[in-house]
């Protein structure tokens, strides 16, 4: 494979000297270029076996491109000269050739997690022509070998998935550009800096769902922290006059303060035309002691609430939307190529590319009827069929 990659950087410009050369030569040319890409692509095993026992290494790749040649075993059909040099000019191997690779840190953890980042990868290996290496980083790493181990391997962008990709990339060398993904940046001081796409569900959408399932509502009430949510609720409010909604937002500096808010605004909320929505803050939505009482109070008031948090929904709110991690890696992938082609796109993008879930029971609770046909806009359905 190292072959190819560097068979990869040299090709273009054989190809581009080809045309001025002689005929034979530059057949010649050309079936070397041929020559290497099939030693390089075979099995170990197809090598070994190519000729009888004792063949030399020259009668045995002759063997192996014979193979090639007929279609026998490998299933493919002879190629010309002018078949090569088309296929030489793909766009996609153009497009790679010289351009670097792009690397992947992700946590090294257990699973459900280590799938959601695997999710990722496959993403970003499905979307690039790229080169891609991933490695599954700890707080252990050596950040000196992993330097060096990028710098050999032609790195140009570095994508650091979670918060332990995003930890060890800070350590790297600063000629490489860091795209940040799969991670919940919680605070203005976090995000400086940092390009990439958070875990956080783009208020946009969520509100534009909000809309379609309840065109009657006109206001969103969100209690927040603003150590840890005031750059995401600088693009809610801008999302909220969007789509025609007041965004009433309120501050809280504690878990106390919290539920302060929460009572008074659930006693004043009208069910029909308000509803709450709960972002990702550890300390407005603190799991534990909190989310109880605001699932309660949303139950008996009658007020729906939607989450950015999918796990919620099992819990009693309304709907919620979580990564589509595939596409989440697609996006970063597209992201990376722009950063080496000199077109990275500055700061810390809220998530788009998203699985939306609803609560069935909590629906039919606040007066909402959902048929088969809109059940299947949805990605979860809760409580399980």
């Amino acid at each position: 494979m190292t072959t190819l990659f560097l068979l990869a950087d040299a090709w273009p410009r054989a190809l581009r000297c080809a045309p001025a050369l002689a005929p034979s030569t530059r057949s010649c040319l050309l079936w070397c270029v041929l020559s290497f890409l099939l030693l390089a692509a075979a099995p170990p095993r197809a090598l070994a076996g190519a000729g009888a026992p004792g063949m030399g290494a020259e009668s045995a790749a002759g063997a192996l491109f014979e193979r090639y040649d007929s279609g026998d075993q490998y299933d493919m059909k002879p190629i010309t000269v002018s078949q090569l040099e088309d296929q030489l000019r793909r766009p996609e191997l153009q497009a790679s050739a010289g351009k670097g690779s792009i690397a992947v840190l992700y946590p090294k953890v257990s699973e459900p997690f280590r799938s959601a980042f695997i999710g990722m990868i496959q993403g970003i290996e499905e979307r690039t022509h790229l080169r891609v290496r991933s490695y599954a980083v700890d707080a252990r790493v050596d950040a000196l070998e992993l330097n060096a181990q990028l710098k050999r391997s032609g790195t140009r962008v570095v994508i650091a998935l979670g918060r332990q990709g995003l930890n060890v990339a800070a350590s790297l060398d600063r000629s490489i550009v860091v795209l940040v993904g799969g991670a919940l940046l919680l605070s203005d001081a976090e995000i400086v800096n940092l390009n990439g796409i958070s875990l956080t569900p783009d208020p946009a959408l969520l509100f534009a769902r909000l809309r379609a399932l309840l065109p009657e509502t006109r206001r969103v009430i969100v209690v927040y922290d603003p150590k840890k949510t005031e750059w995401l609720l600088r693009i809610a409010r801008e999302a909220a006059r969007e789509q025609g909604l007041e965004l009433a937002s309120f501050e809280a500096r504690d878990l106390a303060q919290a539920a302060q808010v929460y009572s008074a605004q659930f006693a004043a909320a009208d069910s029909r035309r308000d509803a709450v929505w709960l972002p990702h803050d550890t300390t407005t939505v603190e799991e534990g002691t909190l989310l109880p009482l605001i699932l309660k109070q949303a139950w008996d008031s009658g007020v729906p609430i939607f989450s950015s948090n999918v796990l919620h929904v099992k819990k009693g709110a309304l709907f919620a939307m979580s990564p589509n991690n595939v596409e989440l890696g697609r996006s970063l992938a597209s992201s990376a190529e722009g950063a080496i082609a000199g077109e990275l796109k500055k700061g810390v993008q809220p998530l788009r590319e998203l699985h939306t879930a609803i609560n069935l029971r909590t629906a039919s609770h606040v007066g909402l009827t959902i048929g088969h046909q809109q059940q299947r806009t949805f990605d979860l359905i809760y409580p399980e069929p």
